[in-house]
């Protein structure tokens, strides 16, 4: 599947463009959370779609590597977060931040 690229951003070497997840926003009058639920909230993965790749990542990967369109999971404050031109956020961050490829 091929995927277009509408952020207008192009990673370069090792790194990674991911689509993250949109997640739903907690109103002022939201659900009270524990201190032990923030704290796995705080260790939790980001999920997202594989958006565009650099032209040296996953070369140091063994069997198949995650390609444009792929659902991935990255640690949720690995690399950097940037609005794209479309409005969406994304994650820039290193091809080896994927922690994993979501079937």
């Amino acid at each position: 599947m091929s995927y277009i690229n509408l952020s207008g951003i192009s990673p370069v070497e090792f790194k990674v463009l991911v689509l993250i997840d949109e997640t739903e926003k907690v109103t002022k009058g939201g659900i009270i959370l524990t201190s032990d639920h923030k704290e796995r909230a705080d260790m939790a993965q980001v999920k997202g779609t594989l958006i565009a790749v650099g032209g040296n990542a996953f070369q140091d990967w063994a069997g198949d590597v995650p390609k444009p369109g792929d659902r991935v999971m990255i640690a949720k404050y690995a690399g950097l977060v940037a609005e794209g031109n479309d409005g969406r956020m994304y994650r820039l961050a290193s091809d080896k931040d994927i922690a994993a490829v979501l079937s």
